[in-house]
C-alpha cells in the first residue's frame, strides 16, 4: 500500500471516530467541544434597523397639522424635523408614529425635507421623502400674503398711502382681502389707491367700521392683556399717546407660549416688519401705548 493510500485510510478512520464520538457525547448530555463549536456558529439575530417608508398626508396647510410616518423600528426614533423645524412625536409606535407638523417657516409654500434621527444620533434614511406646504386655509392665504409683502409693497394693485399719512391700514386691508374678505361700498381701494375709503386706509375709521360691523365680519374685541384669546391673523390696534385716537394697526404673525408666557409678534407697514414684538412696541418704541385686538372668526 502506498503512503498516500495509507494516509487517506487513516484520515477516514479518524473522521468516523470523530462522528461516533460526536453522536455519543450528544446523547450523553454534556456537549462536546465539536458541538459547542457548532452552536457558536449559529447566526445570532441582528436588531432590526430603523427605516422610514412613508408619510401621510404628505401635503398640508401652512399653519401646520399632524402627519403619520410609517416604517420599521420607529420606537427607536429620537427626533423628527420637517423643513428644519422640530416635529414632536405625539403618538409613538414601532411601525408608525404620529408627529405634529410645524407651521411653515415664514408661511412659505413648497416642499421641505423630512429628517428623522434615531437614538444615538444616526440619521434614518427617508429615500428623499418631503412634506409639501400649501396655502389651504383663509389664514394661510392671509399670512402668506403678509409675509410676501410686508417689505415688498404691492403698489401695482393697492398703491402706497405713506405719502398721505401711513400705509399700515392699507396693508392690513390687503391681508384681509387675501384672507377672503370682499370689498364693499364702505371698505374699498380702487385703481391702486386712486380711490379708497377711510375704512380701508385710515386707522380710526377702520376701527369704527370693525365695531359697527363686528357680528357680520366675525370680529371680537379683546384688550391687550387677553392674549390667550389671540391667534395668528388677528388685528392689533394702537393708540400711541393715549389720546383716544388710534394711530397704528398691524396683524398678528406669531403667537408664542414659552413657559406660560404668551408673546405676540406682528407684521405691518410704516415701520415695515414681519415679526415685531408687541411688548417691545408698547414699552420701548412707544412707552405707555394702549390698544386692543380684533380677533377674527371669518
Amino acid at each position: 500500500m502506498s503512503s498516500h493510500s495509507r494516509s487517506r485510510r487513516l484520515f477516514a478512520v479518524a473522521s468516523a471516530v470523530a462522528v461516533a464520538t460526536l453522536l455519543f457525547t450528544g446523547c450523553a448530555g454534556e456537549p462536546s467541544p465539536v458541538m459547542r463549536a457548532i452552536a457558536k456558529a449559529v447566526p445570532v439575530a441582528q436588531p432590526k434597523s430603523t427605516t422610514v417608508s412613508g408619510i401621510q398626508p404628505a401635503v398640508g396647510s401652512l399653519s401646520g397639522g399632524t402627519a403619520t410616518i410609517t416604517g420599521t423600528n420607529l420606537d427607536k426614533v429620537a427626533s423628527v424635523r420637517i423643513g428644519g423645524q422640530p416635529a414632536p412625536v405625539t403618538q409613538p409606535g414601532s411601525d408608525k408614529i404620529v408627529v405634529t407638523v410645524p407651521q411653515a417657516a415664514n408661511w412659505a409654500a413648497g416642499a421641505v425635507p423630512i429628517v428623522v434621527t434615531a437614538a444615538g444620533g444616526a440619521v434614518v434614511p427617508t429615500a428623499g421623502k418631503t412634506y409639501t406646504y400649501q396655502a389651504q386655509t383663509p389664514v394661510d392665504q392671509q399670512l402668506a400674503y403678509a409675509l410676501a409683502h410686508w417689505s415688498n409693497y404691492n403698489t401695482a394693485q393697492y398703491g402706497d398711502l405713506n405719502p398721505v399719512g401711513g400705509d399700515c391700514a392699507n396693508f392690513v386691508s390687503q391681508t384681509l382681502i387675501a384672507r377672503g374678505w370682499q370689498m364693499n361700498s364702505d371698505w374699498y381701494n380702487h385703481d391702486a389707491a386712486s380711490d379708497w375709503s377711510p375704512a380701508w386706509g385710515y386707522v380710526p375709521a377702520m376701527d369704527d367700521y370693525f365695531r359697527q360691523n363686528a357680528a357680520q365680519l366675525g370680529l371680537t374685541e379683546y384688550s391687550l392683556d387677553q392674549r390667550d384669546k389671540i391667534k395668528v391673523g388677528d388685528i392689533v390696534m394702537f393708540d400711541w399717546n393715549k389720546n383716544d385716537s388710534l394711530d397704528h394697526v398691524q396683524i398678528v404673525s406669531a403667537v408664542r407660549n414659552v413657559n406660560g408666557k404668551i408673546t405676540i409678534e406682528m407684521a405691518g407697514h410704516n415701520t415695515d416688519t414681519d415679526y415685531r414684538d408687541l411688548d417691545h412696541t408698547i414699552t420701548v418704541d412707544h412707552p405707555g401705548a394702549t390698544g386692543h385686538f380684533w380677533s377674527l372668526s371669518n
